[in-house]
């Protein structure tokens, strides 16, 4: 991603900011989920395909199996990266598998519809131990 690009992600995140959270929604200032919320900034920038859409997803399927939905979800349109610049994403396990991800603002800041805050919020994950010891990565999108 160019630098705009990069500056056209973060803002889009942060007009969603202090949306509630809400299991498969997609609106900004009524409800969005961590999937949705990744889609649907990634979707106003023009960086995913407009009719990418993951739902229907059942909102425990990373407790019973080990399928990894949401790292394959992401893969289709990121790679791996070390070091993370605006943007990019962040992404957690919870359960068995990767199941929760974010948006990268700077470093270990990031922005996510966070069910345990019930609205998508800022978090500095290096700073809360729930979350720090389930980091698993971060994610660029490909060119």
């Amino acid at each position: 991603m160019t630098p705009q690009m990069r500056q056209n992600v973060v803002r889009e995140a942060m007009s969603w900011q202090n949306t509630p959270y809400h299991h498969q929604g997609a609106i900004k200032g009524v409800g969005v989920d961590c999937a949705m919320l990744l889609v649907e900034v990634y979707k106003a920038c023009g960086l995913i395909p407009a009719d990418m859409d993951p739902r229907p997803y059942s909102t425990n399927w990373h407790v019973h199996r080990n399928d990894e939905l949401y790292l394959g979800g992401v893969e289709r349109y990121a790679v791996r990266v070390y070091a993370p610049l605006p943007g990019d994403i962040a992404l957690f396990q919870f359960g068995r598998c990767i199941s929760h991800g974010a948006i990268v603002l700077d470093g270990t800041l990031v922005l996510h519809a966070y069910i345990e805050h019930r609205a998508v919020v800022q978090t500095d994950f290096s700073k809360s131990a729930a979350l720090m010891e389930r980091f698993r990565g971060y994610y660029t999108l490909k060119d």
